[in-house]
């Protein structure tokens, strides 16, 4: 049994993660410029490889803080890559994660150290080997999810105006929201506490404040949150 282990070839696995953010306007993705080749000096999605001491969720989250100094925050296995030739070099699985994180959060430092960026989704460059692939099945299963059952609260502040919750929306979605089905919707839902405080930042009157509550979504055991765009 031990000899057939012994004859196998070794195949690498790595792990990719999709950083995703958002800036109150647009939903930005963070990469980073690649530093050795192959495809040196193009835009990457921030990855590694699976060490031998680490579960996928563990190298997922190790690539994560080394890029943005953050730690537990939303991130969730997307799918595995396994074409016979999306590595030039040697034979690797990806298995691609994607993080939801507020864009104010970060270590600026620590991005300014890899050659990262944060990217517009309308002005996403052509990434190396698969990694647009990547993208683009990350935004089909958030319009998917969006679909069904509120998400993406950690993209936003603690603290955040209605206005800004539909407009993470409409970026999720890439089109606009009928306001007035949307706050009846989400009001509906009951995952949401009212704050005293105002923004007062968009207009003289203001606007008030939200906060995500996690305990009164967690109860809920089932969804209908389809939005009239």
């Amino acid at each position: 049994m031990i000899s057939s282990y012994k004859r196998q070839k070794k195949v690498m696995v790595a792990v990719d993660c999709i950083i995703l953010g958002f800036d109150n306007e647009e939903l930005k993705i963070l990469l980073i410029q690649r530093d050795f080749e192959p495809e040196i000096g193009k835009w990457s999605l921030m990855g590694g490889f699976l060490q031998e001491n680490e579960t996928l969720d563990d190298s997922a989250e190790r690539v994560l803080h080394r890029l943005t100094g953050l730690k537990n925050v939303y991130m969730e296995q997307l799918h595995s890559f396994s074409e016979l030739n999306r590595d030039p070099v040697e034979r690797t699985i990806s298995v691609a994660y994607y993080a939801l994180i507020n864009i104010a959060d970060h270590d600026d430092e620590l991005i300014k150290k890899h050659s990262a960026n944060w990217f517009s989704l309308k002005e996403i460059p052509d990434l190396i080997f698969d990694h647009n692939q990547m993208l683009e099945m990350t935004i089909r299963h958030l319009q998917h999810k969006i679909s069904i059952e509120p998400v993406g609260f950690e993209l936003l502040p603690e603290k955040f105006t209605m206005r800004q919750l539909q407009k993470l929306y409409e970026a999720i979605l890439g089109q606009d929201i009928d306001k007035r089905n949307f706050i009846k919707k989400i009001n509906a839902l009951d995952i949401l506490t009212k704050l005293d405080q105002k923004d007062m930042s968009s207009s003289k009157k203001g606007s008030f404040l939200y906060a995500f509550n996690k305990e009164k979504y967690d109860a809920r055991t089932s969804f209908n949150f389809q939005v009239n765009v």
